[in-house]
């Protein structure tokens, strides 16, 4: 068995677009850390940031064993140390500890002696709020605390700097974004995947419509997604073979069965001149089998081009019919034949060969499986049916929802061509009725005909 089941198209492209769209995203973010940190290596970013040296020294203050600032040598503060010769800074805490390094700039150096009284600032500004500082004071949270930072404002962001920068804008921008677009593709896809394959789906219902009976049919393109339509030309395209096959096949059925009513015929009035006898008996049995099966065939034809004429019809009269035609043929094989009826008259609007030959194919089919023996008894009721029962082994309940299927036999090898049972079931469907299995007075076979009570009308008593 196969455990892969076919997974839904509509949610392939809903998860599909989610992931390309969150990869997207996710990929954009990356080119634009890619792209700052590609302007920050040419220096082209970065250059008059002001708090480059305070981000470097935030990374490498520390505390010894006794409680002194110390700075703990990072690759930041080795490239700083390397590419400012001139580096000086003040950094202290509340407690009084304090660690500098460099010399600081005469200008400045009442300013670091009052650093008390100084909170945040920008030093040595220049005319106009734009114009970069010459130092800057700030209290910064290390790894030994809070502290206090004096220093020159000069310097590059460092890629922590800028990685460190991106992150709330990666968390707080671009996560959301993705999270809704995700969200969005979700309830908006689907439906209009469903509004794009609503044509694909009235298709489906049509192609669930098509029978054998229904020859002709082709599927429509209208509203079919564009990508569908070849598939569906094709499924068109193969219907119109197989109903040109078909109406072929039904052809040479139906000339077959007239080319051969003539010579059966012929074959039938020779063996009824032949001397009584057992041989003759088999004969006649043998040609009334071939008459019942071109007439079968013939039926089918007719009953496939609806060529069929409704007038009224008298179920008893029917059966009185075919009970005289076929029982001579009955007597010979081994049986008794009786016939009841509950009511003189039963009429039915329908159409009369055809009910005569549904009839017909009970009787014919008790004769060739009753075991020749006992009595073939067909019964008419006043409820608005016929049946036919025999004495022979009947039919096992496994093979009761399968008979009436065309070609269908309960021995391979039997007489018949399994064509009997399938044609009266169309018949009665046909009438509105249906044929079924009865339980007869014995333990053979008992079909029935079963007539829709509205059209079984008793005329007289």
């Amino acid at each position: 068995m196969n455990r892969w089941r076919p997974r839904s198209l509509k949610w392939q492209l809903v998860v599909r677009l989610a992931v390309m769209q969150a990869a997207m995203l996710a990929l954009l973010g990356v080119l634009i850390l890619v792209l700052l940190g590609s302007l920050w290596r040419i220096g082209a970013l970065g250059d008059d940031y002001e708090g480059s040296t305070i981000d470097v020294l935030t990374e490498a203050v520390g505390r010894s064993a006794d409680g002194e600032l110390i700075l703990r040598t990072t690759p930041d503060l080795v490239r700083l140390r390397s590419e400012n010769a001139g580096l000086w800074f003040i950094v202290r805490d509340s407690q009084g500890h304090r660690l500098s390094e460099g010399i600081v700039p005469a200008n400045l150096a009442p300013i670091a002696n009052a650093l008390d009284q100084i909170g945040e600032a920008r030093l040595g500004q220049g005319r106009g709020e734009a114009a970069p500082a010459a130092a800057t004071v700030k209290w910064v949270d290390t790894a030994a605390g809070r502290v206090q930072m004096l220093t020159a404002a000069q310097g590059r962001v460092s890629v922590r700097k800028v990685i460190a920068s991106a992150q709330p804008l990666f968390l707080n921008v671009v996560l959301p974004i993705i999270g809704l677009m995700t969200l969005a593709t979700f309830l908006v896809t689907p439906f209009a995947v469903r509004r794009a394959m609503a044509g694909l789906g009235r298709t489906a219902d049509e192609a669930k419509r098509i029978d054998i009976d229904r020859s002709g049919v082709r599927l429509t393109t209208d509203d079919v997604p564009v990508e569908i339509v070849p598939l569906v030309k094709a499924v068109n395209d193969a219907l119109g073979r197989l109903d040109k096959g078909y109406e072929g096949h039904k052809r040479f059925l139906a000339d077959a069965a007239h080319e051969l009513r003539t010579p059966i015929a012929i074959l039938t009035t020779r063996v009824s001149s032949f001397p009584p006898g057992p041989e003759k008996t088999r004969l006649l049995e043998d040609a009334t089998r071939l008459t019942v099966l071109t007439g079968q065939l013939l039926d089918l034809q007719r009953l496939d081009q609806q060529d069929v004429q409704f007038a009224a019809v008298d179920l008893v009269g029917v059966a009185e019919r075919v009970v005289l035609e076929l029982a001579p043929l009955a007597f010979a094989a081994g049986y008794e034949m009786t016939f009841e009826a509950e009511i003189e008259h039963i009429m039915v609007d329908g159409d009369q060969t055809a009910l005569d030959r549904a009839l017909t194919n009970l009787v014919q089919n008790a004769i060739d499986h009753g075991g020749r023996r006992g009595t073939i008894t067909v019964r008419v009721a006043r409820a608005g049916w016929i049946e036919v029962c025999d004495e022979g082994n009947g039919i096992p309940p496994t093979d009761h929802d399968q008979v009436f299927e065309p070609f269908y036999r309960l021995r391979q090898g039997g007489r018949g061509a399994g064509l009997g049972l399938d044609l009266v079931q169309k018949i009665m469907r046909l009438h509105g009725g249906h044929a079924e299995i009865a339980v007869g007075p014995s333990k053979g076979a008992c079909l029935r005909l079963v007539f829709p009570r509205t059209a079984a009308e008793p005329a007289g008593t």
